[in-house]
């Protein structure tokens, strides 16, 4: 499971397909639908909000808007609400330490899209996030 701190529009299409389905499994974790997965670390920082669903299904909607963005179909019925109005704070050796990894999943997987993205330094974030100073988090596999 991997809820990208980087905004969806650096994805490619299979990533961005790969997160929506990971972030319903996520919303279902959340929500006690499912004993599979309740450990993962990659929930740590949405189960550290006042609301978990909502920032869940905040998370959720970022990804959608970007796939009507590309012309794609994401069933946003499946998003739970309410959803998250505020913003999480992570951190910028997150936000880097993702970048780095999604980069050399794109040199192997979408060329295209990796040469598109390659020189970029400091990639955007997905909406939900905002960022702040620190290193890559705790909960991060490395």
């Amino acid at each position: 499971m991997r809820l990208w701190t980087i905004h969806p529009r650096y994805l490619d299409a299979k990533g961005l397909v790969a997160v929506w389905r990971e972030a319903l499994l996520a919303q279902k974790v959340l929500a006690g639908g499912t004993r599979g997965y309740t450990r993962h670390p990659q929930l740590a920082r949405f189960r550290a909000q006042a609301k978990p669903k909502a920032a869940v299904a905040a998370f959720l909607v970022g990804l959608a808007d970007e796939a009507k963005a590309r012309g794609y179909h994401f069933d946003v019925t499946k998003i739970t609400r309410p959803r998250a109005r505020g913003l999480i704070k992570e951190t910028r050796g997150q936000l880097l330490h993702e970048w780095e990894h999604l980069r050399a999943k794109l040199r192997v997987r979408s060329p295209e899209v990796y040469r598109r993205h390659h020189a970029e330094k400091l990639p955007e974030a997905h909406p939900l996030f905002r960022i702040v100073p620190g290193d890559v988090r705790d909960w991060e596999r490395r």
